[in-house]
């Protein structure tokens, strides 16, 4: 066994810690303001996300990448029934019993990998864009805002809004690195609206209409940005600070992303972090 297996057995959660702060995601900002133990709840459902998605990212051919999901999925029927073997998962069936943590949201975080490891995703419908949106960050919203601590109607609309706008906003940022590993997430009503009739990701990001697709995809990822902070209005403001710096770092990512515009897609957009702690502190405290 490897001395980070050896660590991770010893103290799980020690090692999940580390591994999102190494991470140095706009997420572990936004986490900081939760107490300690919710806190470590939610950088236990980072460290599972980053587990699927990794098998999805993978250079394995995908029956090895639908073999590591299906393991997952396993291995959360097993948590639920108290016969989870894995470090991650003990932790993991530990956290869903103390915030009552839905199975069908943890499953439906493999549902959308499994999307990206059956075949890579080339110019979806925007109906499957949706539904994979849903999969891969609203589902995590959803046991986000109950970790936070609210299960209400407007936390779970809430995590429907802003899981899609981030998802989005990742989509737009990512599109040079997507298109490296084989996937193209701009929806086809869009490319096709731009005239543009590629699928294969390299000539359709060299399309010179490519800015009106991205564009268009930027205006949704905005429409669900004011959705959420509609329904943010009519949640605890105390337990939903978490997902409102988060709203608040993605949302000045898309501002900058637009600024940019589409003919530089290489040129990377990030925050500095003079800016996520400005608005940590905007959104989380004041």
């Amino acid at each position: 066994m490897s001395a980070a297996l050896q660590q991770e057995a010893a103290d799980p959660r020690a090692a999940i810690r580390a591994r999102v702060a190494a991470a140095g995601t706009s997420f572990y900002w936004a986490m900081r303001l939760l107490p300690e133990a919710r806190r470590e709840a939610m950088f236990a459902v980072y460290a599972y996300c980053r587990e699927v998605d990794d098998i999805a990212d993978s250079d394995d051919p995908p029956a090895a990448k639908r073999a590591g999901l299906a393991a997952w999925r396993r291995e959360i029927d097993a948590a639920y029934a108290g016969a989870a073997e894995r470090p991650l998962s003990r932790v993991l069936a530990e956290v869903a019993q103390a915030y009552k943590l839905r199975r069908e949201d943890f499953l439906a975080v493999i549902d959308g990998m499994e999307m990206d490891a059956v075949a890579d995703i080339r110019a979806p419908a925007l109906a499957e864009l949706d539904l994979y949106c849903d999969r891969v960050a609203s589902a995590v919203g959803r046991l986000s805002v109950r970790i936070f601590g609210t299960d209400l109607a407007a936390a779970d609309r809430v995590a429907a809004a802003l899981g899609r706008a981030l998802q989005l906003t990742n989509i737009l940022r990512d599109l040079a690195e997507d298109a490296a590993r084989g996937r193209l997430y701009l929806p086809r009503e869009y490319l096709r609206a731009a005239g543009i009739d590629e699928t294969e990701p390299q000539a359709a990001l060299r399309h010179p209409r490519l800015a009106e697709a991205c564009d268009r995809l930027a205006a949704l990822a905005e429409r669900h940005f004011a959705e959420a902070a509609a329904a943010m209005r009519d949640c605890p403001r105390g337990p939903m600070r978490p997902a409102a710096v988060m709203g608040a770092v993605y949302h000045a990512i898309l501002v900058r992303l637009r600024q940019r515009g589409w003919r530089e897609i290489e040129r990377e957009v990030k925050l500095p972090a003079r800016l996520k702690f400005w608005l940590a502190l905007r959104h989380g405290l004041l």
